[in-house]
């Protein structure tokens, strides 16, 4: 179907999957509009859709990308991504991003940041949905990577902003977790909680070139002493420090290296496909107390309740649990 014909009428289901199937990116696009759409009328065509998709997903590896402030992702993103590119991988590059669910942006809304690799006809580049939760934001960067994957897509990166809990989200979503680091070591803790250094598959301390190179090797014997004492985010895998240059290209191929190396081992122990099961039951779950949620404040009864009993709260009338026992009960009336 042209351009043309797709502008002129609404798309079915059969259009959606057939263009996805086929690798157009112009209803590639179209789809993953269609599922970030929040009008009720989209939802079910859209879960339609990806019902129908699914048996074509699941055949690529997730990779989870956050870093530090000023560590060079977008460079390293745009090097490393381009080399698999080259060497003859399918990758799309999605986000989450939380400032969107304030500002209505995206961090990957400006693609002049990777502007080599924005023109590859090998990569797609896909902004985070704006507004809604993280939550909601996150559950439809989940099924555009579920499109990418039909599409023929091999490699995923989810990109975070890397603040908040979007590194524990992206974490949920992913197969391999790759932290970005600066030379410094200790300094730049202090930019880079604990807990995220926990859910990390591997530390890549990023601009080891020129005079900043020895400093970055002394920073992944920092970062490696480190991790010595924290539990692996994987059971079965040693997460450890390396350096990279995402200007000099030196390093970048390493990167694959680990990350092939953790996929063969993971698949291995079975442990692949055990996170997987694990991620789609607990997804699940978020899923389920979304809805919860909206349902609960879309009722009319409880709206109309709840600022009397707010104010029941803050006067100190009745206790905070009691509250919520009666608005629930009014919800399940």
């Amino acid at each position: 179907m042209s351009d043309e014909q797709v502008k002129k009428r609404g798309l079915t289901a059969d259009d959606y999957v057939e263009g996805v199937l086929n690798q157009n990116r112009a209803i590639i696009a179209r789809t993953i509009t269609l599922v970030e759409s929040n009008a009720p009328k989209h939802f079910e065509l859209a879960q339609e859709v990806l019902k129908r998709l699914m048996p074509y997903t699941g055949n690529s590896i997730r990779i989870g990308i956050t870093g530090v402030p000023g560590a060079g992702k977008s460079t390293l993103i745009e090097a490393f991504g381009s080399m698999l590119c080259d060497e003859g991988h399918r990758l799309a590059v999605l986000a989450v991003d939380p400032s969107s669910t304030v500002s209505k942006g995206s961090i990957l809304g400006d693609k002049t940041r990777m502007e080599t690799l924005s023109k590859h006809p090998n990569a797609y580049i896909r902004p985070s949905p704006s507004g809604g939760t993280l939550g909601g934001v996150a559950r439809k960067s989940r099924e555009t990577m579920l499109i990418c994957e039909a599409a023929g897509y091999d490699v995923i990166f989810v990109e975070t902003v890397g603040v908040g809990q979007s590194e524990t989200t992206v974490r949920s979503m992913v197969d391999f977790f790759l932290v970005l680091m600066l030379t410094g070591g200790g300094d730049e803790l202090q930019g880079m909680k604990k807990g995220v250094m926990e859910i990390a598959d591997a530390i890549f301390i990023n601009k080891a070139d020129g005079d900043n190179k020895q400093p970055a090797l002394n920073a992944r014997s920092e970062y490696n002493r480190l991790l010595h004492y924290l539990q692996p985010a994987t059971p079965g895998w040693e997460t450890k420090a390396y350096t990279v240059s995402a200007l000099t290209g030196e390093g970048i191929p390493g990167i694959w290296n680990v990350i092939r190396e953790y996929e063969e081992k993971m698949k291995e122990s079975g442990f692949f496909e055990e996170r997987r099961i694990s991620q789609l039951s607990e997804w699940m779950d978020r899923l389920i107390e979304d809805e919860l949620k909206r349902t609960f404040y879309q009722k009319e009864e409880v709206l109309n309740l709840l600022p009397d009993m707010k104010k029941k709260v803050s006067d100190g009338i009745i206790p905070l649990a009691q509250a919520v026992k009666e608005l629930m009960e009014v919800y399940r009336a």
